[in-house]
């Protein structure tokens, strides 16, 4: 683990690979979100992984979180790497993330993807998450959590994978309750500045959910992909909300795809 000058925790995989891939976790998880997922991607690509202000080893942020703060965290940690451009995944609300880095610093981008992460709500579902939030600040992350991982899991997963079920719980739990209610409250009001961008978001996108993902529905990742010119769409069968961690080769295996694609097309213009 190496961190930046302004705190930023990071790890690098697959090192002097000539494309780059950013992995950014989810609301009161950590860059080890995505330790299933680097053997498979640092074959081809350097591949960085980093934790949020203020969770797992980065340092607690000196104001109010914002996607433009994460944007601008994102950001310092290319710039201390001299990383001109990378490949920006996404899951929840790392997948605002990148749609927030994308407006605001374009030419850092090379694509998205953007995986199980929330978008427009209906009022009834935006007032749900907006009272989620309310209560994470009124309790802290333990009064929510067992609903919170019935939301995230399959059932059978939960009966069957204790120690992972049993990882996240103990992750979310050790974060500063102050940070993580904040975030949550990014999590819930955040969308409002990401729909419909005007200049259109216009990179190689894939956006990917799963069929029982009650946060981050299919209906919103239609909507995130129509936004975006050719965005391609995958759904996977099933899984909630962190399918990537109950069967990552079912995310693995279409991004590494798409990146595929989109790299081996910008080669031959």
């Amino acid at each position: 683990m190496m961190k930046t000058p302004q705190g930023t925790a990071y790890e690098i995989h697959g090192k002097g690979q000539p494309e780059t891939l950013i992995l950014i976790h989810g609301l009161g998880l950590t860059r080890r979100t995505w330790d299933d997922f680097i053997p498979a991607l640092s074959a081809d690509y350097q591949v960085i992984c980093y934790d949020l202000l203020g969770h797992g080893e980065s340092d607690l942020p000196d104001k109010t979180p914002s996607l433009t703060s994460l944007a601008v965290q994102l950001n310092e940690l290319l710039e201390t790497l001299q990383i001109e451009k990378a490949h920006l995944i996404g899951f929840s609300l790392g997948g605002m993330i990148n749609r927030r880095m994308a407006m605001d610093y374009p030419d850092k981008v090379a694509s998205l993807i953007i995986l199980n992460s929330p978008h427009e709500r209906g009022a009834e579902q935006q007032a749900l998450v907006e009272q989620r939030a309310k209560d994470t600040s009124q309790g802290g992350a333990k009064a929510t959590i067992e609903t919170t991982l019935e939301r995230w899991f399959t059932p059978q997963f939960r009966a069957s994978n204790p120690d992972k079920t049993n990882w996240v719980r103990k992750t979310v739990l050790a974060n500063d309750p102050h940070n993580y209610a904040a975030h949550r409250f990014v999590l819930a009001n955040g969308v409002v500045e990401l729909i419909r961008p005007t200049p259109a978001l216009a990179f190689p996108t894939l956006v990917m959910t799963c069929q029982h993902d009650s946060g981050s529905n299919v209906a919103m990742s239609e909507a995130i992909a129509s936004e975006i010119a050719g965005a391609d769409l995958v759904i996977i069968p099933e899984l909630q909300h962190l399918g990537l961690i109950e069967q990552p080769d079912l995310f693995i295996k279409p991004i590494l795809t798409f990146l595929e694609t989109i790299i081996s097309n910008q080669k031959r213009r």
